[in-house]
């Protein structure tokens, strides 16, 4: 029986809600009737080819749900269990995986390039996207992509903690490492933005500056941890400055992926300062420095892939945080959409409207 899932039918073009063939799970393979998934802004990155993914493809990496069935083989879930998707399962055998940086993992996304359904209408061949294939109703996924769903959070809450909420929390904790005390700004008020400004409170940032184009998003920004708001502009590192007594921030996070933002995040730390880069920008996107500001800032700036995180250690510890009250993933939710209110949900993030929208089946 065909199930409706989101179809990129090809790079830029829009996507489709169409009925999906998918298979029965095979050796090592689990099928999954998700709850809820994160329209999340790398989907619109894989959609347009910012991210290069084999296509047509269903999109969606940010999910949760039930398991219908298990493949041979499978013994960690079973039937009924509810599980989140992980979307970059590491191998445990590449180099980086042998030094502990699961997240850099080389083989994460080779189950990108495979087939993983055929549409219902033509028999044409889909690829899952980022792994998961969570814009569906059903998806059938490695084993490695799935795991326990904590105990006590809603499926359609705990959608959210595989992507957006480990990223967020992440950057903080274990990319830029935030200490108690120290100050903090977070570039970028969506969905990430919003679990990078809760993961810093729960960390005992002293202030929290969240800066962002949109001045209607000041509330929501406070309300997940921010202590002043910012609208980005030619003079934002200056604001940011002044409001850390002309020093600048200890750590600055940017979850935007532009050019332009990341070098703002970069002059608005203090010297020796810490710059974390978690938006995902295109090859067009050049950032520039000289070599006298290098050394005279003494600053550092880095990469962070999926929140540097290792999602089996790290749900467990957000799911804490969600049960203790510390973390509020409501926070996180624009707007809930059913399936048919993919694309529409889309629109919104080119138009720049979008937060996180969630997708309940």
């Amino acid at each position: 029986m065909a199930v409706r899932a989101a179809v990129v039918p090809a790079l830029g073009a829009p996507l489709e809600i169409t009925g999906i063939d998918l298979p029965e799970p095979g050796p090592g393979r689990v099928r999954v009737r998700l709850a809820a998934a994160g329209v999340c802004h790398s989907d619109l990155s894989l959609s347009n080819g910012t991210m290069r993914v084999p296509v047509p493809a269903v999109l969606g990496h940010e999910g949760a749900g039930t398991v219908v069935a298990v493949g041979e083989g499978v013994t960690h879930v079973a039937p009924g269990d509810g599980v989140v998707l992980n979307w970059a399962p590491s191998c445990g055998t590449c180099h980086p995986c042998s030094l502990g940086e699961v997240w850099l993992c080389v083989n994460a996304l080779a189950g990108a390039a495979g087939v993983h359904a055929r549409r219902a209408d033509d028999g044409t061949e889909l690829h899952p996207g980022l792994n998961v294939a969570a814009f569906a109703e059903e998806t059938v996924v490695s084993a490695s992509c799935v795991l326990p769903a904590p105990d006590g959070i809603p499926l359609t809450d705990a959608a959210l903690l595989g992507c957006a909420v480990l990223t967020g929390y992440g950057a903080v904790h274990h990319a830029a490492r935030v200490r108690q005390g120290e100050t903090v700004a977070v570039f970028g008020v969506g969905g990430v933005g919003l679990a990078t400004l809760q993961a810093a409170r729960i960390a005992g940032a002293s202030k929290i500056v969240a800066v962002d184009v949109s001045p209607q998003k000041e509330e929501l920004a406070r309300a997940a941890g921010a202590t002043d708001y910012v609208v980005a502009s030619d003079t934002t590192a200056r604001e940011i400055r002044a409001l850390t007594g002309k020093q600048g921030v200890d750590v600055a996070v940017e979850c935007v992926g532009r050019a332009a933002t990341i070098r703002t995040a970069w002059e608005s730390t203090r010297r020796g300062g810490r710059t974390t880069v978690v938006g995902i920008g295109g090859k067009d996107q050049q950032v520039t420095f000289n070599a006298l500001e290098i050394f005279h800032w003494g600053r550092t700036l880095s990469g962070c892939v999926y929140g540097n995180c290792d999602p089996a250690r790290d749900l467990p510890v957000l799911a804490d945080h969600v049960r203790a009250g510390r973390l509020d993933l409501g926070v996180l939710v624009t707007e809930r959409i059913a399936l048919d209110g993919i694309p529409a949900a889309f629109e919104n993030m080119l138009a720049g409207k979008g937060g996180r929208a969630l997708v309940v089946f």
